[in-house]
């Protein structure tokens, strides 16, 4: 039999309807956030603006409520990166995603913890941080009086890192400000992490929603590796494509493939949307290969615009002066006009109504 061959445009629609691009549809924040397997959230207030791209009628307040209430946490899993994820769900991913952490921490900090003690360095750290937040600086502190030879920071860090931890509240909750503090997932969700989690549940969680996909796409978003065995395990249950390039993809039996030809809708993300990182070929919605060089930021005033599904521009909130659209080619009559009126929707949500909308001009 011949494998069907999927376009970079039909891929880009299948795309877009899973991660709810197309259209903005009802339903919950925490359903929307778990059926994603969780939103990036490196910055505070991403997931925000994130789910307001995908809701119908989104409350910022829906999601502070999950968070206040401990039903979603930001924690560090995929890639390492910081993800809102709901409670369940940091239960059930740390157990997969923990040896990225581990292979991280010998990555950057390798050196450094030369000769020390990790595995009492960790379990120290774990205590404190089960019994109370601390901040990773606190944490140096503490760390580098106990073990004066060692480099402080890099215990800090491998406490983070090892232990399973949550940022905990009021720190990305709209409208509040607070430090960025750890604390043990099992102590904040008052639960323990599901000690066997299931890989193929995951990656087949993963293809619904951001396939079809390639091995080398799964294992980008999730930072795991040697992830072809379990592809080839689930093989038999799915569904096989190629790529333009002659990549195979996998996808679930049921996942859409909506016609080619229908249309997108201007969208804002925040800044590194996982819709941007989450493929190691990201052609299907940037085709032209842009970096994303934004500059950290609270996630509610700078990211990524999405045009006939492409990323073609940046934008970026000057509280109460403007909302600047920076787009990297030209623009049609018609776009800039959408890319407007999205804008101005979107300060409903970031800033206010009156605040100009500026759609500045392409690089030539």
């Amino acid at each position: 039999m011949n494998t069907r061959v999927l376009s970079r445009r039909e891929l880009n629609r299948a795309f877009l309807q899973r991660q709810q691009l197309l259209r903005r549809e009802p339903g919950s924040a925490a359903e929307l956030i778990e059926r994603l397997v969780g939103l990036q959230a490196q910055a505070p207030l991403a997931a925000y603006v994130a789910l307001w791209s995908r809701l119908e009628n989104f409350d910022p307040a829906e999601l502070s409520s999950l968070m206040t209430a401990r039903q979603a946490v930001r924690a560090s899993l995929m890639r390492a990166t910081i993800h809102l994820v709901t409670g369940d769900d940091c239960l059930r991913l740390w157990g997969l995603v923990h040896p990225v952490a581990d292979r991280g921490l010998r990555g950057s900090f390798g050196k450094q913890l030369a000769g020390a003690d990790v595995d009492a360095v960790v379990a120290f750290g774990a205590e404190l941080l089960s019994r109370e937040p601390y901040s990773r600086a606190r944490l140096r502190d503490v760390l580098g009086e106990r073990w004066p030879d060692w480099d402080a920071n890099a215990l800090a860090y491998a406490v983070s890192y090892l232990t399973g931890t949550v940022q905990v509240t009021p720190r990305g909750v709209w409208g509040k400000t607070g430090p960025a503090a750890l604390q043990t997932i099992e102590s904040w969700l008052g639960r323990p992490p599901v000690p066997d989690p299931s890989i193929d549940a995951l990656v087949l969680r993963y293809l619904a929603v951001f396939g079809p996909a390639s091995v080398a796409d799964v294992q980008t978003w999730s930072g795991l590796t040697k992830l072809r065995e379990v592809v080839d395990r689930l093989r038999p249950g799915l569904r096989v494509y190629a790529d333009e390039d002659g990549r195979e993809l996998f996808d679930v039996p049921d996942g859409p493939l909506p016609d080619p030809g229908t249309p997108a809708p201007v969208r804002f993300l925040p800044e590194y949307d996982n819709l941007l990182l989450s493929h190691a070929d990201r052609r299907r919605v940037n085709p032209a290969g842009r970096p994303v060089p934004l500059p950290p930021g609270n996630g509610a005033a700078i990211g990524t615009v999405l045009i006939d599904g492409d990323y073609r521009a940046d934008w970026r909130h000057h509280r109460g002066t403007s909302l600047q659209i920076t787009p990297h080619e030209p623009l049609t009559a018609d776009e800039q006009q959408a890319v407007a009126a999205e804008a101005t929707e979107l300060l409903g949500l970031i800033g206010s109504a009156d605040t100009p909308v500026v759609v500045g001009q392409s690089p030539k």
